[in-house]
């Protein structure tokens, strides 16, 4: 004889949603909203008019959920898998939240699991569209994050006061005006992460061939002969060359708090070290032209070339 089916009982991987109207349909015309609170929603002897109010608001709430995954989907499908920042903005353009990461896709899937609705934050729940920007090495990450942050003022992130020296342990040897070369999201170039010890942080990006780079050794000398005046703004902003040349003025904190730690084999200049933007040119172009740029640590000195092995 063959069995009917229980109708309490559904693939547990059904949508609420689903079984609450697969369960009325089965019902007909006329909804039993007392046994649908029971039977789908677990809330048992509701009285009918509390039950039916449940099980409508259970229907609103999973479509938004659907809506919600069909966003994230969206979203997803255009993100890079590359590391960088990403913004999340509702459907009037507000950031909602800042994040970086090392694949971009991997992390926004991840918000947008379906497992996270439940405890989902009711800023991520408005999320209707992403950007982003690639980057090349983590610092450069950190900082771009924290710039947005502190412009954006995303509701779901933790707004933290600018970075300052005072709270973070960072050897007084490091506490130096500096200029970093970092990897570039562009592959035939390298970011010139120029930091003062006063604050000012500037990064520009340059050809591995070297191609501009007489222009980029005269912006330095004249970034690091300027006074401190507006080193501690806190804030990004782009040049007249755009992403070629940003600000990231009062977070010469993070830099340093980074060179104590992870950044410790980056290969750095000293800026303070050369007479002249000619010879701030040659330093630049020696490091540019080796091959173990990125492997090894490089440190260029008046006689020479000097490596030590990056940490693993």
């Amino acid at each position: 004889m063959r069995s009917q089916r229980d109708p309490t009982r559904y693939d547990r991987g059904m949508l609420l949603r689903d079984r609450l109207l697969a369960r009325m349909r089965e019902m007909g015309a006329s909804p039993d909203y007392v046994a649908l609170a029971a039977e789908v929603l677990g809330i048992r002897n509701a009285p009918q008019p509390l039950a039916r109010r449940l099980v409508e608001q259970a229907l609103v709430v999973e479509d938004r959920k659907e809506a919600w995954l069909r966003t994230g989907e969206r979203i997803c499908a255009d993100a890079p898998q590359a590391p960088g920042v990403y913004v999340l903005r509702d459907a009037n353009g507000r950031a909602l939240y800042v994040g970086k990461a090392n694949n971009i896709r991997r992390r926004l899937r991840t918000h947008f699991a379906a497992r996270r609705w439940r405890q989902l934050k009711p800023e991520f729940a408005r999320a209707a569209s992403g950007e982003w920007q690639i980057v090349g090495s983590e610092i450069e990450a950190l900082l771009l994050e924290a710039a947005l942050i502190r412009e954006l003022a995303p509701p779901a992130n933790v707004q933290v006061s600018a970075p300052v020296l005072d709270t973070r342990a960072i050897p007084r040897t490091l506490l130096r005006d500096v200029i970093i070369v970092l990897p570039s999201a562009q592959d035939d170039a390298a970011e010139l992460l120029a930091v003062k010890a006063t604050g000012g942080v500037r990064l520009l990006r340059v050809r591995r061939d070297g191609t501009g780079l007489a222009a980029r050794a005269t912006m330095l000398r004249r970034f690091f002969a300027a006074a401190a005046g507006a080193d501690t703004h806190g804030a990004a902003h782009e040049s007249d060359d755009g992403a070629e040349n940003r600000a990231f003025d009062g977070l010469a904190p993070l830099v340093f708090s980074w060179l104590a730690g992870r950044g410790a084999s980056a290969t750095r200049l000293d800026p303070h070290d050369v007479g002249s933007s000619r010879e701030l040119q040659r330093r630049l172009k020696i490091v540019l032209d080796d091959n173990q740029l990125f492997t090894e640590r490089i440190v260029v000195i008046r006689s020479g070339v000097l490596s030590t092995p990056a940490r693993p």
